[in-house]
């Protein structure tokens, strides 16, 4: 849970000074611990990632502490953030299409399709991070100054009816589709591999054990995050009658007898 506290604080605070103020409680922690693991695997080193980062060595020079906390933070910050998303958008794009349900749950075989059609449909990351123009550029008739300050819309490109055909329908077997959902060239996502990985397995791990996976609460109720990065719905509270799935109280199943978990 720690993880996702200081996870959520972080993302949430992107972009907003005030936030970020109210977040230092929980960033001062995330650094304590960090401080304490990088420590512990200097004196004793495992066959493990934070290991290898710390003892990793190229041309004579290893990364500086700074880099390190850096490094750490965004391959548990960034892919324990985004990867929820995935997964947890991905099924209420099902819920909100029961047809696409049906057809995953009778073709196993377009997960695959299906996670490239969530990450497109429901992009787990609305905006690239914070990118400054290196020269003075114009684009469709608005000037863009040298240092000016640029944000990249992924979740729009995402729905680009000149990419996209019919953009704004969940097609779990859509055979073009090149979304930008892990970014594009030298910024692409480096956990994207991992990412698909995870998502194929949990979302076929639901269907296939609990085929009775629903809503619990009527989808007016669901409300997106107010983050300025990620998308993903809040969680919600009160009038459940089902049991709840871990990862979003919103998400419930009916358990029957021949459900086995």
């Amino acid at each position: 849970m720690k993880f996702r506290d200081w996870s959520n604080a972080i993302v949430d605070a992107s972009n907003h000074p005030e936030k970020m103020r109210q977040a230092v409680p929980q960033i001062k922690e995330f650094v304590a611990y960090l401080s304490d693991l990088i420590e512990n695997r200097r004196r004793y080193p495992a066959e493990d990632l934070i290991s290898g980062l710390v003892h990793a060595e190229a041309e004579g020079e290893k990364l500086t502490e700074k880099e390190l906390y850096a490094m750490i933070f965004l391959l548990i910050v960034a892919g324990h953030e985004t990867t929820v998303n995935l997964i947890g958008n991905g099924v209420l794009a099902l819920f909100e299409n029961p047809e696409q349900l049906e057809l995953l749950k009778n073709h196993p075989e377009w997960m695959p399709s299906a996670v490239e059609e969530f990450l497109r449909y429901y992009s787990p990351v609305e905006f690239a991070t914070n990118r400054f123009a290196g020269k003075e550029v114009t684009m469709h008739g608005q000037t863009i100054k040298r240092g000016d300050m640029v944000l990249v819309a992924l979740a729009s490109a995402n729905r680009d009816p000149r990419q996209f055909a019919d953009p704004n329908r969940l097609d779990i077997t859509r055979k073009h589709n090149p979304h930008i959902g892990f970014g594009y060239g030298i910024h692409y996502c480096l956990g994207a591999p991992l990412a698909r990985l995870e998502a194929k397995i949990a979302i076929s791990t639901l269907i296939k054990r609990i085929p009775g996976l629903a809503l619990g609460v009527p989808r007016k109720q669901l409300e997106w995050r107010s983050s300025f990065l990620d998308a993903r719905t809040e969680d919600v509270s009160g009038g459940l009658l089902r049991v709840l799935a871990p990862f979003n109280k919103g998400l419930c199943w009916e358990v029957s007898k021949n459900d086995r978990f």
